[in-house]
């Protein structure tokens, strides 16, 4: 079973910077944080890149699909202006492009693999030719997760050394069974429906529980006495710094 982090950053560290850019990964780095999560989808040439909504819309002001867009065009675009006139410039990173500074920083990738509608398989098999080329699995961990059961199905295919997470809003009735045939080693849930009782049975089951998106301390206390092992947090510095 893959090691969590106690903190990780979201995003990279969405509260502070646009988030999935590459600056927002090193300021999760800045702030502290070993482990970064981001979202990952195909352009419309097929090339992985860091974004989290089909529709460009909110984070470029383009409003326009990125399954419908070449990689060339989309890093043409500006994702930090929506943010911030100082993030004003900030680019979307390709999937290589993130992996080279997060080995650069010493930080690892929880990759969610983000699918666009439709191309669930495509984006996974795409997500883990790069990962498996660019990242050092000898010398640094790696998780790949997904809400998509498509999706982690041709990743566990396409690359089953790297170690998978199940992303749920709260477990199904079917978890259990899911998590084994696709030999995930983590489970991933919404801060806000897990409860003990899920905590009890997915760390009896073997698994490591990560939770989605908390920035209350107070919460996070509650969320790890209870024995949740990763808060996935916006604000990954502030985080480490109230729980320590």
């Amino acid at each position: 079973m893959i090691e969590l982090p106690r903190v990780m950053g979201h995003r990279g560290a969405a509260a502070s910077a646009p988030e999935n850019t590459l600056i927002s990964l090193r300021t999760a780095a800045e702030q502290g944080a070993r482990w970064v999560e981001f979202d990952v989808m195909l352009s419309g040439d097929g090339v992985p890149m860091l974004i989290h909504d089909e529709n460009l819309r909110r984070t470029t002001g383009r409003d326009a699909l990125v399954a419908k867009m070449p990689a060339a065009d989309l890093r043409q675009l500006d994702a930090g202006s929506w943010f911030g006139a100082a993030f004003a410039g900030a680019r979307i990173p390709t999937l290589e492009e993130a992996l080279a500074l997060l080995v650069e920083l010493g930080v690892s990738p929880n990759l969610e693999i983000k699918p666009s509608a439709g191309a669930d398989e495509a984006t996974a098999i795409a997500s883990m030719r790069v990962l498996v080329k660019h990242w050092p699995l000898d010398r640094m961990p790696v998780l790949t997760s997904s809400f998509s059961r498509k999706s982690l199905r041709a990743a566990q295919r396409e690359a089953p050394q790297i170690p998978r997470g199940l992303l749920v809003t709260r477990p199904p009735r079917d978890w259990v069974e899911v998590a084994a045939e696709l030999a995930c080693s983590t489970i991933h849930i919404d801060g806000r429906r897990v409860t003990p009782q899920h905590a009890e049975r997915i760390k009896g089951a073997g698994y490591g529980l990560a939770v989605y998106t908390v920035n209350d301390p107070v919460d996070a206390r509650h969320l790890l006495a209870a024995g949740v092992d990763c808060i996935v947090a916006d604000a990954p510095g502030a985080m480490i710094a109230s729980l320590s």
